[in-house]
């Protein structure tokens, strides 16, 4: 199957879903039957030596289904949403000018968002006003200033859980900076950082999604205990043994990669690493469902029917065609 010029927008699709749904599994199987090339959206396959724990395609996957954006960026380098769209837009415009399908997977919805929101610009980081906000934190908890949030910039504290110190912090440090709400700065033209692309593309956005919290929650504990089996915790040791990494890197900090980083350095027994790694990667999927629960234009691919039974691979991939037989490639 070939794509044809139809005078239209080149298509773009987006395979995105709660980590061990299989989007990796399905993505392959699409390129089987679209002229499509895989651009990897999740912040931890950037990463190059973290390959069990990132549940990393493995050689024989990608020889049948190479992907974009993996292997890209040393574990001590930072790798924001703003990094992602500069790597992937010009991909997917390559892509698309040979004629070919951009697919893009993964997990990290965050990249996902800048890409059909933007980035807007916004002041830069002032070292000051964020030790400030920090000292703050801590003396008063996260929550308490997602309540300042709350009163300055609702539209922002909205979309934010009150641990999410992270984007609280900055949201804060913007008002602080300026004296207007981030949302209304992101919500001006004329001043992007990244511009969002869904005039250049028709892109159909795919949720692999679950039916049954169970039937994940088994995928999540059979993966981990399949990484411990294929030498995660000496994918660990080596990292550690580099000395140059730590917890509070964001590399470290991946589910997985961090409760073997803290049973190695001697914080809990090996029975409860596996437990907080499990608990972790739930906690993962939870949030990556969340973003999802009423995400514009999803179109669900549901992992199992009604009574919780899995569906094949064959199935799943019939379902995404099925949907995309209204689109000009056919």
């Amino acid at each position: 199957m070939t794509a044809v010029d139809v005078g239209v927008r080149p298509l773009a699709i987006f395979l995105m879903g709660p980590t061990a749904s299989g989007k990796t599994d399905l993505a392959a199987r699409l390129v089987a039957h679209l002229p499509a090339e895989i651009i990897s959206v999740d912040s931890a396959l950037v990463y190059r030596g973290m390959d069990i724990g990132s549940a990393k395609p493995d050689a024989a996957l990608l020889a049948r289904a190479p992907h974009h954006l993996i292997d890209i960026r040393d574990p001590a380098e930072a790798y924001s949403a703003a990094d992602f769209a500069a790597d992937a837009i010009p991909l997917m415009a390559d892509i698309a000018a040979r004629g070919r399908i951009p697919l893009l997977v993964g997990g990290t919805m965050l990249y996902f968002r800048v890409l059909l929101e933007g980035l807007a610009a916004l002041p830069p980081s002032d070292p000051e006003v964020r030790a400030a906000i920090n000292r703050e934190a801590a003396l008063l908890g996260w929550p308490a200033l997602h309540r300042q949030l709350a009163a300055v910039d609702p539209a922002s504290a909205a979309q934010l859980h009150p641990n999410h110190s992270q984007r609280i912090q900055r949201a804060l440090e913007v008002h602080r900076l300026t004296g207007i709400p981030a949302s209304e700065l992101k919500g001006r033209t004329g001043a992007w950082t990244v511009k969002p692309i869904g005039d250049d593309y028709r892109i159909v956005q795919f949720g692999l999604l679950p039916n049954s919290r169970q039937l994940l929650h088994e995928r999540i504990a059979r993966r981990f205990a399949a990484m411990l089996e294929q030498g995660l915790v000496e994918e660990v040791k080596r990292l550690r043994d580099r000395g140059d990494l730590s917890v509070d890197m964001p590399s470290i900090r991946a589910v997985g990669y961090r409760q073997v980083w803290g049973w190695l350095a001697g914080e809990y027994g090996v029975e409860e690493m596996g437990a907080r790694a499990v608990a972790a990667t739930r906690q993962l999927a939870k949030r990556q469902l969340t973003w999802l629960r009423g995400w514009p234009g999803l179109r669900v691919i549901t992992l199992d029917d009604e009574a919780g039974n899995p569906r094949s691979g064959e199935e799943l991939v019939g379902n995404c065609l099925k949907i995309l037989q209204n689109s000009p490639i056919y």
